[in-house]
């Protein structure tokens, strides 16, 4: 089946503004129970109704593609030069923590790079995407469903070299990251949770994002393609080379996300 870019756009946002429901239904009850998964992180069942209800919509909007979800395991084994990949609930500890700082991820890469993307942020009233071009734009508004409210197009800010702000991860923040930050000149630090740390950027709102940690591609897809249509770009910690997906397990190298004329030190 053929997939065109109107298409992505517009079922990328209504599953994502549908999950983001769902999840707040339950971040809004007084209790809710957490798990944890294998390798020790939690899960909740807002990552499961999210996961669910995102990838029966891909499903039936785009029977012939291959999906690649956070929560289910058996996807991470899959090998396609074009594949949506999902994050349902990413930030799970900020959700559970209630610090709303907790977003819906769902990408489309084609041959290793992330094309379209949306991020939402349920709790914050945030919403980020890509556009039919590839440009990136924030939508505001009431987030109706079949009506895509008013957008502003997001364009990285010029940094200023000597004063740069940058943005690092709430939960996953350690000595080896402050130690990089600590190369460069820095005016001003903002932590955020999840992939919002990409938005941030692409708004305009900080100018540099370095991870010194484990992540996976379901992770961070979304929030790179919305980055790369306002102008950034995400780059392996140790090559420099520019961040590709579809790689054995999933497994993404330390990266950094920058405006493109911040040198790497």
């Amino acid at each position: 089946m053929e997939i065109t870019s109107p298409q992505v756009t517009s079922v990328l946002r209504k599953l994502a503004l549908a999950a983001g429901d769902a999840i707040l239904q339950v971040y809004e009850r007084p209790d809710f129970d957490v798990q944890l998964k294998g390798d020790s992180s939690p899960v909740t069942e807002a990552d499961i109704a999210a996961d669910r209800l995102i990838t029966a919509g891909l499903r039936a909007a785009f029977p012939d593609m291959a999906i690649v979800t956070e929560e289910q395991a058996e996807s991470h084994d899959l090998r396609a030069e074009r594949f949506f990949i999902v994050d349902p609930l990413d930030g799970t500890k900020e959700f559970v923590q209630r610090r709303g700082e907790f977003t819906v991820n769902i990408a489309l890469v084609e041959n290793n790079v992330p094309v379209r993307g949306v991020v939402y942020a349920p709790a914050k009233g945030r919403m980020f995407y890509t556009t039919d071009t590839g440009q990136a734009v924030e939508e505001t508004g009431s987030f109706d469903p079949d009506r895509p409210g008013a957008t502003r197009l997001l364009k990285l800010r010029a940094p200023d070299l000597s004063a740069l702000i940058v943005v690092a991860s709430k939960s996953h923040r350690d000595q080896a990251t402050d130690d990089y930050i600590a190369r460069y000149p820095v005016a001003d630090m903002r932590s955020a949770g999840s992939s919002l740390k990409f938005c941030l950027l692409a708004a305009g709102e900080a100018d540099f994002y370095p991870r010194l940690g484990r992540t996976m591609e379901w992770d961070t897809a979304a929030g790179h393609a919305v980055l790369a249509g306002a102008g950034g770009d995400v780059v392996d910690f140790q090559t420099h080379q520019p961040l590709t997906y579809g790689k054995p397990g999933y497994a993404n190298p330390f990266f950094i996300a920058r405006h493109p004329s911040i040198p790497l030190v």
